[in-house]
């Protein structure tokens, strides 16, 4: 327990068989259960997630429940896909056995143990204390919790963090492809999870899923951790796939808010902006190519003119999205002080 709410945390691996082991050892002693999802492995990330289970499972064998006395079933649930089906799928897997639990927050700590345990509370707080509906780890605002993060992926991450900005209307929103968070069961079982992405865009599509449904998101700063854990991602399929994730999800997010009156500014600016940017766009390459041809005339002026109107138009319609999505994150820390290893929970 923590706080009085019973908290479940999701431990998604893929081919994690060094740290998957030392990952689940690490949750706290407050968490009430900790589902470990075996993505289809093919070394013996598997075996390890059952060891660790049956060793922890025996040294807790009787956990305790809100009432005081015991709910059933282990601390350490190991589950397991048959077959590869994506980080976003093995998350999915434990947000629903955490629902059919019923628990009341879930939190995301990857198998490859670069989330520090110690600061789940921060995740945690903005949840049980009503504040927020989702919180999400954010390892780049500050310098100091940059780490050893290469630069190359410093600037990759804050590219496709505007970029999911823009797609999902969550503007203050920090590191997008940071998989440490929490969420409340609630919302869980509020949004259509069958249909989030289960690939490496999950978190991406999971933002813009939850502004749909008008959920609160709170950022968490933290310190980067890294060991030698190899990357799983495949950037020749990873980007091209993301990118139209992304845009799909801005449409599909215009589309849904060009009925709410305090959205439709934006939603119309956005239209405006995008047409004339197509259609400015093409003017544009004729007009070049008349004046490689020394036939520059008042039209070349013109469609240059049209297409920085209709680039202006569309960014005030990113500051008019900013307003209407303020109330979904105005109010929330975003500057949190380190935690100091303590157990706040109780069991």
């Amino acid at each position: 327990m923590y706080k009085g709410n019973r908290v479940a945390v999701v431990v998604p691996a893929y081919n994690e068989e060094r740290f998957v082991g030392r990952t689940i050892e690490s949750v706290p002693s407050y968490v009430d259960r900790v589902y470990a999802v075996d993505d289809g492995s093919t070394d013996d990330t598997w075996q390890e997630i059952r060891e660790t289970a049956r060793r922890l499972n025996d040294d807790r064998a009787e956990p305790v429940a809100p009432d005081g006395g015991h709910h059933e079933g282990p601390h350490v649930v190991p589950i397991r896909h048959e077959t590869n089906s994506g980080v976003g799928a093995g998350i999915k897997t434990g947000y629903y056995r955490a629902m059919a639990d019923e628990m009341d927050v879930v939190a995301v700590m990857n198998g490859d143990a670069q989330m520090d345990p110690a600061v789940l509370p921060h995740f945690l707080d903005p949840i049980v204390e009503g504040r927020a509906d989702y919180a999400k780890g954010d390892r780049i605002s500050r310098r100091e919790n940059v780490g050893e993060m290469s630069s190359w992926r410093l600037f990759g991450n804050k590219l496709l963090t505007r970029l999911t900005n823009l797609s999902s209307g969550y503007w203050k929103t920090i590191d997008s492809q940071n998989g440490y968070t929490a969420i409340s069961v609630e919302v869980l079982e509020r949004i259509p999870l069958v249909e989030v992405y289960d690939q490496y865009g999950f978190l991406n599509d999971m933002l813009t899923t939850l502004n749909l449904h008008d959920a609160r998101v709170v950022n968490v700063p933290h310190q980067a951790v890294y060991g030698d854990e190899e990357s799983g991602i495949v950037y020749r399929t990873f980007v091209p796939s993301l990118s139209g994730l992304l845009f799909q999800n801005f449409l599909r997010r215009l589309g849904h808010r060009a009925s709410d009156r305090s959205y439709q500014p934006a939603v119309a600016a956005y239209v405006l902006g995008m047409v004339g940017m197509f259609v400015g766009g093409l003017h544009a390459i004729r007009s070049v190519s008349r004046v490689l041809r020394r036939r520059n005339d008042a039209a070349t002026s013109k469609s240059l003119f049209g297409l920085v109107v209709s680039v202006l138009v569309f960014l005030a319609g990113t500051i008019l999205d900013r307003r209407a999505n303020e109330h979904l994150e105005k109010g929330f820390e975003t500057d949190v002080p380190a935690y100091d290893g303590g157990d706040d929970g109780d069991e």
